[in-house]
């Protein structure tokens, strides 16, 4: 089981949601009998289940500092901006990063209804996911990780169940 597994489990999910959609009150006319009610995006289930998750994920793993997520963003090239999260190439990025984009993309929703619709429409999302798979895969062969044995934590070379040989790593890509 993977670190991220209670994130990236949203993976197949979300390249199958609608994501949501806006409501738009068309039935009031503005008046003191009958307001307009301000616009608002219906998230869909999956997403709504997302946004709560990514909250408690953070709350259970406060070593990624997900309160100064803005930090973390300035601290990778990034700034906490709709236009610079979108386009993050996450490629090389580490997981405290990744979380600080997903945890921005919560808080701009919170300031911005829509904002998180936007980054699900735009790939963003399943991108930073994708990300954080690709770092619980390489956790788990400590052979895998940089192909450095004894960078796996609490491993050193001589318990590496490959014993070093990155070619015979069953999670290697080839």
């Amino acid at each position: 089981m993977g670190k991220y597994d209670e994130l990236t489990k949203y993976i197949p999910l979300i390249r199958n949601d609608s994501f949501g959609e806006w409501i738009i009150d068309k039935e009031n006319d503005g008046s003191m009998e009958h307001p307009i009610h301000m616009p608002f995006v219906h998230y869909s289930s999956v997403i709504g289940a997302l946004h709560e998750d990514i909250y408690k994920f953070c709350e259970a793993h406060l070593e990624y500092e997900h309160i100064r997520y803005k930090d973390t963003l300035e601290a990778n090239g990034l700034e906490w901006g709709q236009k610079a999260m979108e386009e993050a190439d996450v490629s090389d990025k580490d997981a405290r990063c990744v979380i600080a984009l997903l945890m921005g993309m919560t808080r701009a929703e919170r300031f911005c209804d829509g904002a998180m619709l936007a980054f699900l429409k735009k790939g963003c999302v399943l991108r930073w996911l994708e990300r954080l798979r690709e770092l619980d895969d390489k956790n788990l062969c400590p052979s895998y990780a940089n192909y450095v044995c004894f960078s796996w934590p609490g491993r050193d070379e001589a318990s590496c169940p490959v014993n070093g040989q990155e070619d015979k790593c069953p999670l290697k890509k080839q």
